[in-house]
């Protein structure tokens, strides 16, 4: 298990390089964690140090957002906390996004749990007594 500490959002940036590096050739990226433990923010800066200049914002109403890096390489952010059953995300295609070969980000996992391909790297992100945060996977 690795398990990277983000201090302050000072430390974000660097962070989001450090399990960059870990990511290797794995491809979906599921994050766990309460509302507001800054899973979107730490996406966020994940997509800005993969080369993705637009707007990286949560897709919470599109379910999934689509983002371009400086190299032409596609990533999908998405988002299930607002799915009322799993079927929605089948009914939008999840499986063509996740065999894409295309990185993957995933919100709120948990609602689809058991549409998650093997492969899946599970993302732990806690917040610490001291307001810090604990990224674990």
């Amino acid at each position: 298990m690795i398990e990277l500490k983000i201090k302050n959002l000072d430390e974000i940036e660097q962070t989001a390089k450090d399990f960059i590096l870990q990511m290797g050739k794995n491809r979906i990226f599921a994050f766990y964690g309460e509302m507001g433990v800054g899973k979107t923010s730490f996406i966020k800066q994940l997509c800005q140090s993969l080369g993705v200049n637009q707007e990286v914002t949560s897709p919470t109403f599109s379910l999934v957002n689509e983002y371009e890096t400086e190299e032409g390489e596609i990533i999908y952010h998405f988002d299930f906390y607002r799915i009322e059953n799993p079927e929605e995300a089948l009914d939008f295609g999840l499986y063509e996004y996740l065999d894409s070969g295309n990185i993957c980000f995933l919100e709120w996992p948990e609602m689809i749990e058991n549409l998650l391909p093997e492969e899946t790297i599970k993302i732990q992100i806690g917040l610490n007594k001291d307001q810090s945060r604990t990224i674990k996977f």
